[in-house]
């Protein structure tokens, strides 16, 4: 392995976050003589980025910390197609209105991560609608798409893969690579952007954007990706039973995005210590030489700092607090998770398997009912033994809510609305 010279690509290489560049030694002479601006592209699929996402934002961040100007690409343009790697069918289309929306709530959550402003290394926001929707095609076609190699283009893992299986790849998202190739070229010339990173699905993306920029005479530009990650059970990074682990707090809240990471396993504990915290390497190893019980101690330090970073330092602490006192005193946190029932049904009574549906504690009433079976669920501290049991106002403890519990580690408070 090459000695490095560039902060930024030691930090990333010795916390695990590279998996393929296209010049490494070109691109570390390059963060050690200059200040580099590098961007990575997020999908406006959803209102909110998840947990899956947050590798690349760290890689931005670190990007920032070491001196260099990151750019979040939001792919309002591209947004409209969507990217094809590896999915086994076509995107559903979003409309223009829905897109505005998603990029409104993506743009909270980043704000926790960089510091934006006009300074030379101040990071941007920007949207690739400005540059695409304006495109003439046929002179688009002309200049840029006379570029590209249809039978290379067949070749991609994430083109091939979809032939393979004789699904369809409309035209709409075989136009996507070469859009994605386009922004690299124009971030370059209207922002002196050099690199695009992005997880190692994206590899054949990038490298199509490098040569273009090369064909259309920019200067050297480059790529890194990072290895796509899952957890040491093989569950793709991100994903829950009960859904998507998101960054808002609207739509996964303090205490829950924490629980998350206090759950991580044991064999994960290191490395996700060093993706996703700052901690010095020294602690990080430390913390990961625990052994037995003493580790769930390190995953309390990984749910405190990743926290911490998203929501602040003070509902980071709420949430160690909360779970503390249920988990260790059988007391119900102020953090825990809220759901608001109307009044009225309360009254009338609900059935149990129903409201830990509607709490989101069960994806559907046959999983709530094995739950039941299996003695995991919990109305108040005790076991629901009936499934057809029906719960009503008078379930209201003294704090004024019902607590549900789904095996040790996940709860939520109803209350009346």
């Amino acid at each position: 392995m090459m000695a490095l010279k560039s902060d930024f690509l030691r930090i990333l290489t010795e916390r695990g976050f590279i998996h393929q560049t296209s010049d490494e030694a070109g691109l570390d002479d390059l963060f050690a003589t200059e200040t580099v601006t590098g961007y990575i592209g997020f999908d406006p699929t959803a209102k909110s980025l998840h947990v899956g996402s947050l590798m690349q934002i760290m890689m931005l961040r670190w990007m920032q910390k070491t001196g260099h100007r990151p750019i979040a690409l939001m792919g309002g343009g591209t947004g409209m197609i969507g990217d094809p790697s590896f999915k086994d069918e076509a995107r559903k289309l979003q409309t223009s209105d829905m897109i505005a929306d998603n990029l409104a709530g993506i743009r909270q959550g980043f704000e926790n991560y960089l510091s934006f402003g006009d300074g030379p290394t101040d990071a941007m926001m920007i949207d690739n609608a400005e540059w695409l929707l304006g495109l003439n095609y046929v002179e688009f076609l002309r200049d840029v798409g006379r570029h590209f190699s249809v039978n290379r283009m067949l070749s991609f893992d994430s083109v091939r893969l979809r032939l393979d299986r004789e699904q369809s790849l409309s035209f709409l998202e075989f136009n996507y690579m070469i859009l994605q190739a386009y922004d690299f070229v124009e971030l370059n010339r209207r922002y002196g952007c050099r690199l695009q990173m992005g997880g190692s699905d994206q590899w054949g993306n990038i490298v199509n954007g490098i040569d273009l920029g090369h064909r259309l005479g920019t200067p050297q530009l480059y790529a890194l990706t990072s290895p796509l990650l899952t957890t040491a059970s093989g569950v793709k990074m991100g994903k829950t039973a009960d859904g998507a682990v998101w960054l808002n707090a609207d739509m996964r809240s303090p205490y829950e995005f924490w629980q998350f990471w206090r759950n991580t396993e044991d064999a994960d504990v290191e490395r996700f210590l060093k993706l996703y915290t700052e901690l010095p390497l020294d602690e990080i190893s430390r913390l990961a030489a625990l052994q037995g019980s003493e580790i769930n101690e390190a995953k309390k330090v990984l749910a405190n700092e990743v926290t911490a970073m998203l929501h602040g330092r003070s509902a980071a602490e709420e949430a160690a607090e909360t779970a503390r006192r249920t988990f260790e005193e059988g007391q119900t946190g102020d953090a825990l998770p809220r759901i608001a029932v109307p009044g009225v049904e309360l009254e009338g009574g609900i059935g149990v398997l129903s409201l830990f549906v509607s709490a989101g504690l069960a994806a559907s009433n046959g999983e709530a009912r094995r739950q039941v079976k299996g003695g995991g669920l919990k109305l108040n501290d005790q076991p629901v033994t009936d499934e057809r049991a029906v719960v009503t106002s008078d379930d209201l403890g003294p704090e004024g809510h019902i607590k549900l519990s789904v095996g040790k580690k996940r709860h939520a408070l109803v209350v009346p609305a």
